[in-house]
């Protein structure tokens, strides 16, 4: 199968794919908070995934919440999140990457592409008023690709299935566009080798819907 093969099908011609990455803070008793992201949204351009847009941004999280010492090693300290914007900014700046089509009869035309995609989908919905459209767009779960066409492989981490691939790991790992962009590559590659030849297919394998107030959470993943 090829990325050529998948574009021919009509819907995934029509659709825009946002690959997101958030890095955040988990308190002990408390949601999750994000403190980074970022995001490219990719379309179909003769037979590949072409970028067109990107955003990123620190993410100020609410007082008292401590910077511990795995988001120390990856790069952040109190007082650049302190400096950030905050989240209701970040967020709906990330959200005007999603506009609602003109046409109001036509199909939602993005999809969001994570890996471990339950963890963006929890933080999503916990800022879900300041990203309206980004809280109704349906998710395509990366690891759940990778589990179809790598089903040898005993781990399905983003480290674990770059390495599988011999796509060589950034430096600066656990930062949200070096995570995307390290996502993107992956995404290209299991798309090359995967049997899905329509949005439906890959859908079936992987698609999660948009978290609401009755959504079970018993399903969350972790993969920060």
């Amino acid at each position: 199968m090829s990325l050529v093969d998948l574009g021919r099908d009509a819907r995934m011609q029509r659709t825009w794919l946002l690959v997101l990455d958030f890095e955040g803070l988990t308190p002990p008793g408390r949601p999750p908070e994000p403190i980074e992201v970022a995001a490219t949204k990719l379309e179909y351009r003769s037979g590949s995934l072409v970028e067109i847009d990107r955003f990123e941004s620190l993410i100020q999280p609410p007082a008292g919440i401590p910077v511990t010492w795995r988001e120390r090693a990856a790069g952040f300290t109190p007082a650049m999140l302190t400096a950030a914007p905050p989240a209701r900014e970040v967020m709906a700046t990330l959200d005007r990457l999603l506009p609602a089509p003109d046409d109001e009869a036509a199909s939602w035309p993005y999809r969001v592409v994570a890996h471990g995609a339950a963890t963006e989908r929890t933080l999503i919905y916990g800022q879900r008023q300041h990203c309206p459209n980004l809280a109704a767009t349906p998710l395509l779960d990366n690891v759940r690709l990778a589990r179809t066409v790598l089903t040898g492989l005993a781990h399905h981490g983003l480290s674990d299935v770059a390495r599988h691939l011999g796509i060589p790991i950034p430096t600066n790992r656990h930062r949200a566009m070096a995570d995307v962009e390290l996502t993107v590559t992956v995404l290209t590659r299991l798309l090359e080798q995967g049997p899905w030849r329509s949005l439906h297919d890959l859908e079936r394998d992987a698609r999660l819907e948009p978290k609401h107030p009755t959504t079970d959470t018993a399903e969350q993943e972790s993969l920060f």
